[in-house]
């Protein structure tokens, strides 16, 4: 193997460290670990330190190496737990990880930290980590609540947009630097809303892969995150939705970090600037599984969307309730039954808001799960027979093939959005 260039960054060596103590099997964790290490094409090592003082070194030794990156599952002991929140080079570079459901954690800045899904979530950990030192995203608040945010990545040919002049001096107007608009005009905007039957143990990390499958395709891309309704209430995820959505009008101000009153936390060594431009003509708004709910709700709204792109969503509210999905979701996420709430669902359900007025895109893998083939193939029936432009794929996949840049049922998907909004 050659040695990196100068110009091109080592690839990343993921060291994953359980805590000894914690509630699980260590050879079934080492299994997943290095399942994604292959998947990924990395290197690894799973590694069982003692005590908070293993802990530290290891995050020391991290610190010192900016190719690796770190997933911790540190287990309840409050001295390791302490040093979750612990400033250092090796933060941004870390992903923390309960196996179990838990509280939000303090985490030092630039770190991450995901819970409650179990022992299959440690490859999404994996992931997350590396993913975000391979292709690392801008983090712009779009509220104050630590879940208000969104992350975005731009196409290289408008990467140079995001770079501006040092800061004018005496009020003189800046100039953008050469090359800053993009041949073709500004790119057209993806959004992705993530699912997880709107619970918070799932997070905007699902859609890493296509956000950057999306940026390299062209689009600037703005992975959203809300607050979810299980720890927040229904109104709330709504609210967050619409307003990550609207904080696109404004990107100025957001790449500023004026809107409302947000900071800009960066991910990234850049500073983006009034003279970030994209087409707010041509936005897409992707949603996945629960997420495809809250873009067509957003749609129907606001009707602004050039085109909705549903990804194995659940758009049947009501039979989704009867048939008692995700063992309860839909009543968890929405605040009691279809029958006790009916002005709720009538405003949330995708096959109740129909026409949604907006062109859209239902994607489905032949292998998901049967009830929500069914919701699907009934919405797109009586979506068109409502008067709405919809085009319907159903390939060879499941669930997750749909996020998945490299399953067919994506790239197709992909093609047809290429098609309409960035031919």
């Amino acid at each position: 193997m050659t040695a990196p260039s100068a110009n091109q960054p080592a690839p990343p060596y993921v060291l994953v460290v359980a805590v000894a103590g914690m509630v699980a099997d260590r050879d079934l964790l080492t299994e997943v670990a290095e399942g994604e290490f292959t998947t990924l094409g990395v290197a690894g090592r799973f590694l069982t330190v003692p005590n908070a003082t293993g802990l530290r070194r290891a995050l020391d030794s991290v610190g010192r190496d900016p190719s690796t990156v770190l997933v911790v599952l540190p287990g309840p002991d409050p001295a390791v737990r302490a040093l979750m929140a612990v400033d250092g080079p090796h933060a941004a570079r870390t992903v923390w990880f309960d196996l179990a459901v838990t509280d939000p954690a303090p985490v030092a800045a630039g770190s991450v930290h995901l819970q409650g899904r179990g022992v299959w979530g440690l490859g999404w950990a994996v992931r997350h980590a590396v993913h975000r030192l391979r292709n690392p995203a801008v983090r712009i608040a779009y509220g104050p609540h630590p879940e208000q945010w969104g992350d975005l990545r731009l196409p290289a040919s408008v990467a140079p947009a995001a770079v501006a002049d040092p800061e004018p001096v005496d009020g003189a107007e800046s100039e953008p630097v050469d090359g800053a608009e993009p041949a073709g005009g500004p790119p057209p905007v993806a959004v992705l809303l993530h699912g997880g039957f709107w619970r918070s143990i799932w997070g905007a990390d699902l859609m890493d892969a296509l956000a950057i499958d999306l940026a390299a395709r062209g689009y600037a891309v703005w992975n959203l995150e809300y607050r979810r309704p299980d720890r927040h209430g229904w109104d709330t995820t709504v609210a967050d939705v619409a307003a990550g959505l609207e904080a696109l009008a404004d990107l100025d101000a957001l790449a500023a970090g004026r809107a409302g009153g947000a900071t800009l936390n960066l991910d990234l060594d850049v500073n983006l600037n009034s003279r970030l431009r994209v087409d707010l003509g041509r936005i897409a708004v992707l949603g996945h599984s629960a997420g495809a709910q809250l873009a067509l709700r957003a749609a129907a709204d606001t009707r602004r969307p050039a085109l909705v792109v549903s990804l194995a969503g659940v758009l049947d509210l009501v039979e989704g309730d009867r048939r008692d999905i995700g063992s309860g979701a839909v009543a968890g996420a929405l605040g009691g039954r279809h029958g006790d709430l009916p002005a709720v669902y009538a405003a949330a359900d995708p096959m109740l808001r129909l026409p949604i007025g907006v062109p859209q895109l239902v994607v489905q893998g032949h292998a998901d799960d049967l009830d929500l083939r069914d919701f699907n193939r009934r919405y797109v029936a009586a979506a068109r027979a409502a008067g709405d432009e919809v085009v319907h794929l159903e390939h060879p996949g499941d669930h997750f093939s749909v996020i998945d840049p490299g399953a067919y049922v994506w790239r197709a998907a992909a093609a047809e959005l290429d098609r309409r909004l960035n031919p």
